[in-house]
């Protein structure tokens, strides 16, 4: 089950770029015959993180103090696009990332966060580039803080912005549930409605007899 999230202040690392996608964000080869989780994390952003040679890139973002402790990433537009890997959320995950702020997402990375426990939340272009701006003067000090019950966001040096989302899945979050405990807690509802449409329509429920 998802960790539940409620309020967090912390260390946020801008990446800027636009449209990078599930491939950067993890290569394929990375998760071909891999099935344990909590192994993804050193190779999120493998191809930006690492040198040819292995080392790390001393010019990525997140190889630096104290963006090394992000857990709040600011990104340019389209993140987490492309293919349709569950695995690019589990390896930001690993890593240490709980909530991405950006202007658009890829829409299936975007549902993908919110049922591993990641916050994706969605403001104005505007409001982006202003905490990456504010979060670089500090040089990564000024923490970003994030209120799920709120909806809002914290800038570095206090300015609030207001963000919306889906209200199933906000509270999904809060509560650490996935979308297959959110339906299950409507169970005694789905269970009344199968009782009354087996009296209504018993047809629908007309078991056959195998051949």
């Amino acid at each position: 089950m998802p960790k539940p999230f409620n309020k967090l202040t912390a260390i946020a690392a801008p990446i800027m770029r636009g449209n990078i996608d599930t491939d950067v964000i993890i290569r394929i080869e990375r998760l071909v015959g891999n099935s344990v989780r909590g192994t993804l994390g050193k190779w999120a952003f493998g191809a930006l993180r690492y040198l040819p040679d292995g080392s790390q890139n001393p010019e990525f973002i997140l190889n630096r103090e104290p963006y090394r402790q992000a857990e709040i990433l600011i990104t340019g537009p389209n993140f987490g696009c492309g293919s349709s890997r569950e695995g690019a959320v589990w390896s930001l995950q690993e890593m240490g990332i709980r909530a991405v702020i950006g202007s658009s997402f890829g829409d299936i990375f975007f549902a993908n966060c919110f049922q591993n426990g990641i916050l994706p939340i969605v403001v104005d272009k505007e409001i982006v580039d202003g905490l990456a701006a504010e979060v670089e003067t500090t040089q990564g000090a000024g923490r970003v803080g994030i209120d799920l019950e709120a909806q809002t966001i914290t800038s570095p040096t206090g300015r609030q912005h207001h963000f919306a989302i889906d209200p199933r899945r906000r509270d999904g979050l809060l509560h650490g549930l996935d979308e297959v405990a959110l339906t299950l807690q409507r169970d005694n509802e789905i269970r009344a409605f199968q009782a009354s449409d087996r009296t209504a329509r018993p047809w629908i429920h007309f078991a056959r007899k195998p051949a």
